[in-house]
Order: C-alpha cells, then structure tokens, then sequence
C-alpha cells in the first residue's frame, strides 16, 4: 500500500472525527453555589464581645468572606439574600461527647445547628462517614474521631482494647496511631503501670489522650500525665475527699472483686464509698485540684446531661420525652432502667445518693469554671435519654445552671472545642476566612440559653438549610425511628453464580442461618458473586442478652480472599468473616468488634 493512500485513509479518518464531535458541547462544569448573605443580623461570634447589631455577613463557597456593618458591606449581585432583621448568627455548635453508629439519623444533628462531634468510642464507620460527609454524599457533622476504649482486665464494656501493663499500653499507642485514632480513650480499670506507659508513649507520638481517671490514678496524676480532657468528672469528687486514697483503693478492690461475668460491682459495695466522699469533701483539696488542672490546661467535659439522666432515670418526664419519637425501638428498649446493668439493681437509696451525687457534681463544674478550668460542652449521646442534636441544647441549660454565664455556655460548644482541637483558626467563631458553619436563631441566646434551641437556619460548609430543609430531617428521622425492621428486604435476589467463579467461591451462594454465640440468631443470604467481590444480606433476630430488642438487616459488600475466606463491614463497625467446611454444607463464623470475638455456625438452607 502507498504512503499516498495511507495519508488519505489517516485524514479521511482525521475528517470523519471532526465532523462525528460537531454539535458536541463539552459537559459543563459544575457552577459554584452564588454567595449567601445575611443581612441586618445580630453576629454573636463568640468570642467575648458583645453582639454585633445590623451587620452583614457574606459567605462564599465554605467559607464567611466578609462580616461588617450593613451600610458599609456590598452585596454581591448574584448572592442568595436573607433578611435576619431580628434573627442572630451564632457559630455551629459541637457536641464533644457522643457515641454514635446508625447513620441514617445523622442528620438529627445538624437539625439541631449540631455541626461537629467528638465520637469517643472510634470505629471504622466513623472513618467511613467522615469521608463520605467531606465529599459531600452523606449529611452529618464534622467529626474528632477517639480510638476504641482502652480499658484493663475484665473491661466494663465488652469490645474495649484490654492492656495489663505497661508494655501492653505502649503497643497499643502504636496500634491505634497506625490505625488512624486522633487520640487515645483511656477508661477506669487502667492498671497505674499500664496507664503511665500509655501517657509517656502517647507524648512521644504526639498523640493526644482523653477520657475517664482510672480508678487506680488521682486526677491530679492524671493531670500531670498530660490527660487532655476528663470526662464526666471522673475522680474529681473523689479526688476532693480527705479521705481520697482510702476511696480509690476501696473502689478498685470492690471491681476486683467482681462475680465472674458481672461488669459493675454491686450497689451495696459501693454506697458506703459515694457517702464517704460526700461526707468527707473539702473545699481545700477542692481549690488546690483545680489549680492543678487549670495550670495543666487539662480540659473537663461534664456532660451534665448523661449525668442528670442516670440520677434521675426515674422521673416520668424522661420516660415522656417527646424527643423519643426519633429514636428507633431498640434504642428506646437500651434506655429501659430495668435492662440496664448499672440501673437495675439500684435501690431508692441509691436513687437518693446518685441525685446528691448529682447536685454535688453541679456545684463542682461551678467552682472549676470559676476557677479557671477550660470547659467543653458534651453529652454522652446514646446513654439513656442523651439525643443526638437535641440534647446538646440541654447541656448549655445545665451549665448556666452551675454557674456559666449564657456567652460561657455558648463558648463551651463553639470556641472552645475549636481551641481544645487546635482548630481555632478555622472554625468556632463568627469571623471573616472561617469556615461558614453557622446557625440562626430567631432569638437572642445570651437573654436565654433555651434560646439555642430557636433555629431558624444552619449553614455547614457554606451550605444553607432553612426551617423547612431542617423540618424535612426531622421528619425523615421520625419515619426511620418508627419504620419496623423486618428480617430480610422484599428484593431479595440470589444470583446462580457464573461459570467462570471458581467452584470454592460459587460454594457460598445461597442462603445461611445459625446463631451468633448460641443467643442470637443469624441469616447470611449471599445474592451475587462478582470475581471476588460478594454481594450480601446480612440478618439478625432479638437476643436479650446482646441488648438486641428488634430484628434488622443490611445489604453489604464483602470480599473472598485468597485464603478462602468471604469478610465483610457491617454498619456498625463489626468485622464478619465466614469460611467454608470441606464439604460446603456449613459456614464457620467470626464476628470481631472492638477486638471482642464471637463464634457462630451456619447451614445452608
């Protein structure tokens, strides 16, 4: 052929591509959203100066571009304007004690102007959402991510990472900085040694630490070990007492003592020691403990709500909380004072003491507050009747009732988890080149507290949602909350695999059922092999004793390994892993969450 008629054929080509992309128009890149802007606003920013009368405030992109007075600000023409004649602009709130795992009701917190979380019981999901929030897929606030618990011997909660000593706590630094943690959760039955090498180990990765004092170490020790935050006042009461060292060593051996399988010692064991802290408080070693937190900067995190709660389980009004209609039935059924392992042995004189506990624990956060302890505005949602968004509004009531001014409160949930995150320069206050996360209230907040709770708007990451954007939320939630799980979904469709899965893989297609450890009831239906990708329904029954009140599934997608072995991610963070017998009649199961392991079998159906 001639390099003649190979030139023709190349441009007859060239000719038919040009004329085969006419009228073709490049898809559009995406346009950005215009500015948003209020106008006539009343800016409480936060930051300690008074509120800012009939200002403007311009947001571009994920951003707060320009803040000035009305008169003075140009409004960009083609900005989305809101009239907030009236309204005030206070910065997004944080929840800085939160354990949550079912993300279709994420959006409860940004219906309540809820804009970032401190999870502290970290799980692979919490990774997940985050990612899926940042790209814009998922609503949910921003997220500070904890390492699972770090408990000692026979942990109070099973899942927990369990260290014996000090070597044990110094892998498990290293463990969970590799796994992504952004900081350690420490919690009570730490062993000293174990502790301190967490401590030391966790300064030398940079890794910050937080959570409860264990039983075996002094607030003030654990103050000087550079703990980050105390939760909850843990060791705080105790630490006020003359009689501290007695109280803590009474109190580790009545967990040492513990029956097998029991996880909190009996009430009777632990009367005698709450009425001896109560009885023996000193306003001394009250003064001296707090000068030794403010002067390590060591934050406290009340969270008077979950505190309140578990001092007053009993009273109706938690029981006729209208709030209840968002939560799902099995978390209704969790929040029953009679199932619950650290209520339902309780006596009304426990009841009595847990409420002068309470009162006592109010007057503290008053005293460290004027004492110069940093606060932190936290929950403890998911314990009984602690509500993802709404309760946090509950919180900022609680501290003013010990002593914080309204601004203090409000601080406590915006700038001050910004400073405590070393986030400062990017969010927590109202200011020009922060991130736009901020919600209007058609009433001032520094008048009234409560008045948090009067949203009218929430921005996050420069996105408006207006009243009927956050009524929709609610509304999906209610009808999440009260939708009925069933065992499996009505599509369920098992795929006969295709000649070209090896055998070993196409062995698991089908339908599986057994039980998890004996109690709960389980069925794997395996819908489609694809390669080694999987397609799975995964089912649970009702089980007591795993706290687990109503049936559900979900559909997952799982992997089969070289070693035969078919894994998957449940929702809830928890790792499955089936293998096969030798004769594909049976699956062998594991299911591992928070490092605790359970077995199951399951036969074909």
């Amino acid at each position: 052929m001639s390099q003649t008629h190979n030139w023709c054929l190349t441009l007859a080509f060239l000719i038919l591509v040009v004329l085969s992309t006419v009228g073709r128009a490049e898809p559009a890149p995406p346009q950005p959203a215009p500015p948003l802007v209020f106008m006539h606003v009343t800016v409480i920013d936060a930051t300690g100066v008074p509120p800012q009368p009939d200002m403007t405030v311009v947001i571009t992109g994920d951003r707060i571009a320009e803040i000035g007075l009305t008169q003075h600000v140009r409004v960009p023409d083609e900005a989305h304007v809101i009239d907030a004649t009236g309204k005030f602009l206070i910065p997004g709130l944080w929840d800085m004690h939160v354990h949550w795992y079912l993300k279709d009701f994420l959006p409860l917190f940004i219906a309540n102007g809820v804009t970032g979380v401190r999870q502290m019981w970290g799980m692979p999901l919490h990774y997940a959402w985050r990612q899926d929030i940042e790209d814009g897929t998922l609503l949910g606030p921003r997220m500070s991510i904890a390492s699972p618990i770090v408990d000692g011997p026979n942990p109070i909660w099973p899942g927990s990472m369990v260290v014996r000593d000090a070597a044990e706590g110094r892998q498990a630094v290293t463990r969970l900085k590799q796994a992504g943690a952004e900081f350690i959760k420490v919690y009570s039955l730490l062993p000293r040694d174990a502790y301190f090498a967490i401590a030391d180990e966790a300064r030398q990765q940079g890794l910050p630490f937080a959570g409860h004092v264990p039983y075996a170490v002094s607030a003030a020790e654990a103050a000087e070990a550079g703990q980050h935050s105390i939760e909850h006042l843990t060791g705080i009461l105790e630490a006020c007492s003359t009689r501290e060292e007695e109280v803590r060593s009474e109190r580790v051996e009545a967990f040492v003592r513990r029956a097998p399988g029991q996880r909190r010692p009996s009430p009777a064991h632990l009367r005698p020691l709450i009425r001896m802290m109560l009885e023996t408080f000193s306003p001394e070693k009250a003064t001296a403990l707090f000068a030794r937190l403010k002067h390590h900067q060591t934050w406290q995190c009340p969270t008077l709500t979950v505190l309140r709660s578990g001092a007053f389980l009993d009273d109706p009004a938690f029981r006729n909380d209208p709030r209840l209609k968002y939560m799902p039935a099995h978390i209704r059924a969790q929040w029953d004072p009679t199932t619950d392992f650290r209520f339902r042995a309780r006596t009304e004189d426990d009841v009595a003491l847990a409420r002068l506990v309470y009162q006592k624990q109010v007057e503290l956060v008053g005293m460290m507050h004027r004492a110069g302890v940093e606060l932190l505005a936290g929950t403890d949602v998911l314990n009984p009747y602690c509500f993802p968004g709404f309760s946090l509004h509950d919180e900022l009531e609680l501290l003013v009732q010990a002593g914080l001014t309204p601004l203090e409160a409000l601080q406590a949930a915006t700038r001050n988890p910004a400073r405590f995150l070393g986030k400062e320069t990017a969010w927590g206050t109202v200011e020009q080149g922060k991130m736009a996360d901020v919600v209007l209230l058609d009433a001032n907040p520094l008048e009234d507290i409560r008045h948090t709770r009067a949203i009218r708007a929430v921005v996050l990451n420069g996105q408006l949602l207006d009243r009927q954007a956050l009524d929709t939320l609610l509304a999906q939630a209610e009808a999440a909350a009260q939708a009925v799980p069933r065992p499996l979904p009505d599509d369920v469709t098992i795929t006969i695999p295709t000649p070209d899965v090896p055998p070993a893989l196409a062995a698991f297609s089908g339908r599986w059922a057994g039980q998890w450890g004996g109690t709960l009831d389980h069925v794997l239906v395996v819908e489609k092999i694809d390669g080694r990708t999987v397609t799975l329904i995964y089912s649970w029954g009702v089980a007591p004793a795993w706290n687990i009140r109503t049936p559900g599934f979900q559909r997952v997608h799982g992997t089969v390994g070289e070693d035969g072995v078919l894994r998957g991610t449940l929702g809830n963070g928890a790792e499955v892993a089936y293998t096969l017998s030798q004769d594909q009649q049976t699956l062998s199961g594991e299911y591992v969450l928070g490092g605790r392991t359970t077995r199951g079998r399951f036969t074909r159906q």
